[in-house]
């Protein structure tokens, strides 16, 4: 597995544990708003850790942390993900993968081989605007795989998540609404608005104009509306929603 990152110590990544995320490179994927943009575009120009210098890491944090994050990029590009995983598992720890939803057999075959406890998947949009929302030409992306993503995490029983980026400039009211209906039932359902790491794939959308994130108040207002489809529907970051 080529490691492009290591946060020794997260608390938020993978819930209700101690943990640490793992970076991957490259993505099929080119949201504009992508904050790793120079793992998904440059990844071969990005610093790289030996695997056995993780776990080495990992075999020292045993009984003090419980759990990795693999994120990207998008890991399900790796071909040595599984056997990566493996790895892990057989030290005693528990793994959250982070997924764009775009291979789900390699999902499939990562829950039915038993190896994750848990996925988080990013809807980016509602159907009909996917394809610009990734950055892709609608000719050179097929929807019915995040579809069968969907399905596959909601029928198999795993703990996951669904989350969507909110960004002002690509989402409206009604897509959210769009998105929870895809995603109607009892999955655990984030929003979190958009932020500018400095390191986005296109800093402007075709008006020239930066993208901008809803205030508070809307998002309070989005998750309203997300809520009459997925009851379960959250803003990240915050306690109260």
């Amino acid at each position: 597995m080529v490691i492009h990152g290591l946060s020794k110590l997260t608390l938020l990544d993978y819930p209700g544990h101690l943990a640490c995320t793992v970076f991957t490179g490259a993505c099929n994927m080119r949201c504009p708003f992508c904050h790793n943009a120079s793992l998904v575009l440059a990844p071969h120009k990005c610093p790289t850790i030996p695997e056995e210098e993780f776990f080495d890491f990992l075999k020292s944090r045993k009984g003090k942390l419980e759990g990795v994050c693999i994120t990207g990029g998008e890991p399900t590009l790796q071909k040595d993900l599984a056997t990566f995983i493996e790895k892990i598992r057989s030290l005693g720890f528990l793994v959250k993968l982070d997924s764009n939803g775009y291979r789900p057999d390699i999902l499939w075959e990562l829950i039915k081989s038993d190896l994750i406890n848990m996925i988080a998947m990013d809807v980016k949009n509602s159907p009909k605007k996917y394809a610009r929302t990734i950055g892709l030409p609608p000719e050179a992306f097929n929807v019915d795989e995040i579809d069968r993503s969907i399905s596959i995490l909601k029928s198999t029983g795993i703990n996951h998540e669904f989350r969507t980026t909110v960004v002002r400039e690509l989402h409206d009211p009604e897509d959210i609404v769009k998105i929870a209906q895809w995603i109607e039932g009892d999955s655990p359902y984030f929003l979190q608005a958009y932020k500018d790491s400095g390191d986005v794939i296109f800093r402007f959308d075709d008006s020239n104009e930066p993208f901008t994130a809803y205030t508070d108040i809307e998002m309070r207002k989005l998750l309203g509306a997300a809520r009459r489809y997925a009851p379960n529907a959250r803003i990240r970051g915050d306690e109260n929603s």
